[in-house]
C-alpha cells in the first residue's frame, strides 16, 4: 500500500500489518484507512473473536489464607476484536 496523507491533518500515515491485511493510521488519531479487502478480512476475524468469546473465560484466582479479596484486572475485558487493535 503506498503511503498516505490523513485528510484531517495532513500528516503522513503510518502503515502496519494487521492479521493477513494492513492498516494506516494517523499518528494523531484522527482515524484510519483500510482497503476492501482489509476491511472484510477484520470483519471476518472479529465474527470468528465473537464465536469463540465464550470459550476464552480467564480462570478462576486460587484462593489463598493472605487474600482479603479476588484480584481485580486493571482493565475490563475487550467487548470486541477490534478494541484490541488500537490501544
Amino acid at each position: 500500500m503506498e503511503t498516505l496523507s490523513c485528510p484531517r491533518c495532513g500528516a503522513e500515515m503510518v502503515s502496519r500489518g494487521l492479521g493477513d491485511g494492513e492498516v494506516s493510521q494517523c499518528p494523531d488519531g484522527h482515524g484510519v484507512f483500510l482497503s476492501r479487502a482489509d476491511l472484510g478480512a477484520l470483519t471476518e476475524s472479529e465474527l470468528d473473536w465473537h464465536r469463540h468469546a465464550g470459550q476464552h473465560t480467564a480462570p478462576l484466582p486460587r484462593i489463598t489464607a493472605d487474600m482479603a479479596q479476588a484480584p481485580v484486572s486493571s482493565r475490563p475485558p475487550a467487548r470486541a476484536w477490534v478494541e484490541t487493535l488500537f490501544d
